[in-house]
């Protein structure tokens, strides 16, 4: 019996609200599934692992070297590696912004509310003379509250703190900054709020070497803000940055009141907005010189649910039986010729390839592996062998059956079983990674059971024992989350949880995305996108309102490339279907997502395996962990010695230390690095107490 399963999706006022949460996940209920079989099928289940997918070898590792011998620490010589935030309170738009952009780096930062404490010494400086920050973050350059009350900082602290800048050679950043006083020769033009409508704001050619990462042409969208420009003089020391229209809204002054740095931004923003994603990287970097712990780079993962299965198509008829689709063998090499016209077409992208989370039970043990298969007893699985690398593959489960209460037997024999059968065809599948039939079985599920009623988060805590149990002595170390469930959701950016019931299973959560479970064709896709009765029968209406759920979600997603954020987005298999020649919603969506992400970065989309991306997520957990200890690493200007000693065993990412080739040694080692764009990127492996040396790279 073929397996069909069957998705609710929400329609009409609910979609809507939906995009502003990032999606619902459809409740996917599984109809019918294929029996385990006998003969060679019953002696798939006992057979070996399959062939496991190559982890890609070190390229680059960070350059460790000796402790410096102890001495004096001269003033100015050593500053930490955090970061300093000063704002008015804790209502201060701009803190929250700080905020964001510091937590997605990773970077330690302390904050300063001049409303509740003064600018002094001892706040600044440790009792041996090293600078507690390497970059000071203002809200604003006046430090005033939204209302333009004054908060209360002294001159005799302002002169505080820019001293602590000109002895320790530390860079000052402003938000919000109106044209300051001390550099009369930058004329403010005019103030004015900006609306939901966007103003261009454009970079100058100083603008790009500081935003490198950014598209040299890119016109940056700022609305919701409030705008001061300005009017350089002929000479004036001031090297604009950021233009709207002949005025500049952003600049650096080099040679700041003898000797300090300051770049100002002349408008206001707020937290995860497109202008402090775009934007925010960049001027963090500049403050420290591009030294500091933690890092960014930009992410593309998509998984393709339910290969192999055959699965509802369309909307749910009110009579009769519910249309079913599967992927045909064809339809699989049309979509790898459209991944890799999606490569041609956005190089940006590298190597792209989708992950096709799949379910073995139809997968045909005498299927030959090829890409013409006259007379294959399932062209899909012969297709799939012809293109095995094509993509990814990611165990789902044999048969798709929900697991909430599931018993330790099917537990082990649904996971242990796919993976035999990919064995015995040569599909090459990681053993650490298991992603669940509709993340079932990790504490989400309807109060009613066997209703259709909408999954309830009861909270990891209500997940199913005998399911983690079965997946850890199956030697699964990672399983799919869910990031539309607040309890799979991670307490710290691009990290894992420690699943409470299994502490040897971390959860990595996905992003779901409302490219309809059931839609195979823009017609279905609108239909279970809106209500379906306010969409127009005429062809092109259709087309048109299709492409707005595209552009709809691609800017969704976007918002995910452009904070760093590492999790893969979930599609499924009917949206694989080649509805017309070279044309599928899988990569109508990419395309749509591409195009934007094109126009405003420069920097490549990292596209790994998922044993890579899982490993990630689990060191920045561990290097999230380490920050929490509050130990510095201290970075000597003199010598360009970075030390850290660690609290714990663990990870730590660091940005701007030099960096090596890779021998065949350090494979097996605990460190790695990578250039991405212009930044070495180094993550340490950490051994509690024993003190680690790199050298600065500063920018």
């Amino acid at each position: 019996m073929r397996s069909t399963a069957l998705t609710l999706q929400p329609r009409g006022p609910l979609v809507l609200l939906a995009l502003v949460v990032v999606g619902i996940v459809p409740l996917l209920i599984t109809l019918g599934v294929a029996a385990p079989g006998t003969g060679r099928q019953a002696a798939m289940a006992r057979s070996a692992a399959p062939p496991q997918p190559p982890v890609p070898a070190k390229q680059l590792v960070p350059v460790r070297g000796d402790a410096p011998p102890d001495g004096p620490v001269r003033p100015g010589e050593q500053v930490a590696l955090r970061q300093l935030v000063v704002a008015t309170d804790e209502k201060d738009v701009g803190l929250a912004a700080w905020r964001s952009v510091l937590d997605r780096i990773g970077t330690p930062y302390d904050v300063l509310l001049t409303r509740e404490d003064p600018i002094d010494r001892d706040a600044l400086v440790r009792d041996d003379g090293t600078g507690r920050y390497n970059a000071i973050l203002l809200s604003n350059n006046t430090l005033t509250d939204a209302s333009g009350s004054s908060s209360g900082v002294s001159r005799a602290e302002w002169d505080r703190l820019w001293e602590y800048e000109r002895t320790h050679r530390v860079r000052q950043v402003s938000l919000d900054a109106a044209s300051p006083d001390t550099l009369p020769c930058l004329r403010a033009e005019s103030e004015e709020p900006v609306g939901e409508r966007p103003v261009d704001v454009r970079l100058t050619a100083e603008g790009r070497k500081i935003f490198d990462y950014l598209a040299p042409d890119a016109v940056l969208p700022l609305s919701e803000s409030y705008v001061y420009r300005s009017r350089p003089e002929a000479g004036c020391r001031a090297e604009p940055l950021l233009t709207l229209g002949t005025s500049v809204v952003g600049y650096v002054d080099p040679g700041a009141d003898a000797g300090r740095e300051e770049l100002n931004v002349g408008f206001s923003v707020g937290p995860d907005e497109t202008m402090s994603n775009l934007l925010g990287f960049g001027l963090v970097r500049w403050a420290t010189r591009g030294v500091f712990l933690g890092e960014q780079r930009h992410w593309l993962n998509v998984d393709v649910d339910d290969w192999f299965l055959a699965t509802q198509r369309g909307p749910t008829p009110e009579s009769g039986p519910v249309p079913s689709y599967r992927v045909t063998g064809p339809e699989a090499l049309a979509l790898s010729r459209e991944q890799r016209a999606f490569r041609a077409r956005y190089p940006l992208v590298g190597d792209f390839r989708l992950n096709l989370a799949y379910n073995g039970s139809l997968l045909h043990p005498d299927a030959p592996a090829t890409c013409d298969p006259d007379g294959s007893p399932d062209a899909l699985t012969s297709y799939s062998l012809c293109l095995k690398d094509e993509f990814r593959w990611i165990n789902h489960t044999l048969t798709h059956p929900q697991m909430k209460a599931t018993p330790y037997e099917r537990d082990y024999d649904e996971i242990n079983d796919n993976l035999a059968r990919a064995a015995a065809v040569g599909l090459p599948v990681p053993t650490t990674v298991l992603k669940t039939p509709e993340y079932s079985g990790l504490g989400v599920y309807a109060d009613r059971p066997d209703t259709l009623d909408a999954p309830v988060d009861h909270g990891l805590e209500a997940s199913n024992k005998d399911l983690l149990r079965a997946a850890s002595d199956l030697g699964v170390d990672y399983v799919h989350g869910n990031m539309d469930f607040p309890s799979h959701r991670p307490s710290c950016f691009n990290c894992g949880i420690r699943h409470p019931l299994q502490r040897d299973v971390m959860v990595v959560p996905d992003w779901p995305t409302m490219v309809a479970f059931q839609a195979t064709d823009p017609a279905e896709q609108v239909a279970l996108y809106r209500d379906l009765a306010t969409v127009p029968e005429d062809g092109p209406a259709v087309r048109a309102d299709y492409r707005r759920t595209i552009d709809e979600q691609a800017d969704v997603a976007l918002e995910h490339l452009m904070s760093g954020s590492v999790y893969s987005h979930t599609l499924h298999q009917g949206n694989v279907r080649a509805y017309e020649s070279g044309r599928s919603l899988t990569f109508d969506w990419l395309d749509a997502l591409l195009a934007r992400y094109s126009r405003y970065y420069d920097v490549p989309l990292r596209n790994v395996d998922w044993v890579t991306l899982a490993a990630y997520v689990d060191h920045r957990t561990r290097h999230f962990a380490e920050l929490d200890h509050h130990e510095d690493a201290v970075w000597n200007r003199v010598t360009g010695a970075v030390t850290y000693t660690p609290r714990g065993d663990g990870s730590l990412f660091v940005t701007g230390v030099e960096t090596r080739p890779a021998t065949d040694a350090d494979q097996r080692g605990p460190d790695e690095a990578e250039r991405y764009g212009s930044d070495d990127v180094s993550r340490l492996g950490l051994t509690e107490g024993e003190t680690v040396t790199l050298t600065a790279r500063p920018r």
